[in-house]
């Protein structure tokens, strides 16, 4: 399969702007299959790189797809062939661990089955992003999504039959509650937006092994975990699994689980996933324009697992892609390009 299409994705908006400029502007592992991933860090890289269209074994040892012609695993090989055997090793720390899959696109369909094959040839969990509702990122780095109403029902009708009776985890819609939250969308879309999330999650749901989890943003986008409650029922939360947090973002764990538990309090109990793929050395110091965006010194954060010692913590998953560009700042390539300069800083930088 050639190299993927860039996907577009979200950056945790509440560092894309100001305050004042805001206001104007996933587990499946534990349910379906024993033996899931390890508690906390992993060690290193295991063993060489996946041979090329076989899937590589998760360094992390969680029971989530890693696919074999991702980005990372293809730097890995482009860098083993020029004999820079080091950043090989060094970008292993992803290429060997699962990142979720955005289909891109009008049609989810062949993205989508491709890796519920890979998955289920390991017996493993495919992890997904559902990232195109209407009027997605308000105009900004990944604008675009679903021309309306019913080509975004179509889109995901497809995207669940396609899942089929797999055992798969989606996150819904990064940013669209919190966009509607923070004023960014404007008012005339929001009941729309949240019909299309409930219908969304009632059609993903009716998928027998597909957990949903309605996006939430970060705890530095909207501090009050209170105001988050009535757009998320709106949206249709009690029906899916729970909610995500930290997509595409670099706020701690501790940060986020505390602000997880408040949230989930406030729903009734509702669990969550959270996003650990760039979190290892938590957010860019200081209050910086854009400091969501491409920020540097960052590191990878917890491999992906569901033994997170938290009941109320699903699991830690890479939502975001390590590697990925946010969009067009700090001299990087559009949003959801592939950016190995990047990936190998954050694989550098990480812990474990």
């Amino acid at each position: 399969m050639g190299p993927a299409r860039p996907v577009p994705e979200p950056g945790g908006r509440m560092f894309r702007r100001t305050v004042a400029t805001t206001a104007a502007l996933v587990l499946a592992c534990a349910p379906f299959l024993a033996g899931c991933g390890t508690d906390g860090p992993a060690g290193g890289p295991a063993g060489p790189s996946a041979t090329r269209g076989q899937a590589a074994a998760p360094a992390s040892g969680s029971s989530f797809w890693v696919d074999p012609e991702s980005d990372a695993a293809r730097q890995v090989r482009e860098y083993e062939a020029q004999g820079r055997s080091e950043d090989a090793r060094v970008l292993r720390r992803i290429s060997e661990r699962p990142v979720a899959d955005w289909p891109a696109g009008d049609d989810p369909v062949p993205e989508i089955a491709r890796a519920v094959r890979g998955a289920a040839s390991g017996n493993r969990t495919a992890v997904f992003v559902a990232y195109n509702i209407p009027h997605r990122d308000c105009g900004m780095y990944s604008a675009g999504g679903a021309h309306d109403g019913q080509e975004y029902r179509n889109w995901i009708d497809s995207f669940a039959a396609a899942i089929g009776d797999a055992a798969a985890i989606v996150v819904l819609e990064p940013d669209a509650v919190p966009h509607v939250v923070d004023g960014c969308t404007p008012a005339e879309y929001h009941d729309e937006r949240y019909r299309l999330l409930a219908d969304a999650v009632e059609r993903l749901k009716r998928q027998p092994r597909t957990r949903v989890y309605l996006d939430a943003g970060n705890p530095a986008w909207i501090d009050d975990p209170g105001k988050l409650v009535e757009p998320l029922r709106r949206a249709g939360v009690a029906r899916a699994d729970g909610f995500s947090l930290n997509v595409s973002n670099f706020q701690t764990n501790e940060a986020v689980r505390g602000f997880g538990a408040t949230l989930s309090a406030l729903l009734g109990g509702a669990h969550f996933a959270v996003d650990t793929s760039r979190n290892g050395d938590g957010p860019l110091p200081g209050d910086r324009e854009e400091a969501w965006c491409n920020p540097p010194g960052r590191a990878l954060g917890v491999p992906p697992t569901d033994r997170t010692g938290d009941a109320l913590v699903d699991a830690y998953l890479w939502i975001k892609r390590p590697g990925d560009s946010d969009g067009q700042c700090r001299g990087g390539p559009a949003a959801g390009t592939w950016w190995p300069e990047y990936a190998l800083g954050l694989a550098r930088r990480a812990k474990s």
